[in-house]
C-alpha cells in the first residue's frame, strides 16, 4: 500500500480519516491523499485517538510513543507525526 506523506522536521506527516464506532479496528487503505482508518472506539474522552495512535504504531512496527496527533484531535480528519520513520 502506497501511503501518502510528507517530510516533517521530526519524521513523516501523515493526513487521516478515521471512522469511530466500526465493527473491526483495522487501516482500511488509501483514499486520495488521506489514509483510512476504522476505529472501534467511540469518539469519546480521547478513547478514539488513543485507539488510533495504537493502530498506527503496530501497523508501522514502531512504539506508541512515536506517534503523535498534530492536527484534528476532535475531527475525523487528523494529521499525524510519525517520528524517526524518514520514508515509508
Amino acid at each position: 500500500m502506497d501511503i501518502p506523506y510528507r517530510k516533517g522536521k521530526n519524521g513523516i506527516i501523515i493526513n487521516i480519516r478515521v471512522e469511530p464506532r466500526s465493527s473491526r479496528a483495522e487501516v482500511i487503505g488509501v483514499h486520495g491523499d488521506t489514509l483510512k482508518v476504522k476505529l472501534t472506539s467511540p469518539p469519546v474522552e480521547g478513547a478514539a485517538n488513543k485507539q488510533l495512535i495504537e493502530i498506527l504504531a503496530k501497523h508501522f512496527g514502531i512504539r506508541k510513543g512515536a506517534v503523535r496527533i498534530i492536527k484534528g484531535e476532535r475531527s475525523k480528519n487528523k494529521v499525524v507525526e510519525i517520528e524517526g520513520l524518514e520514508e515509508l
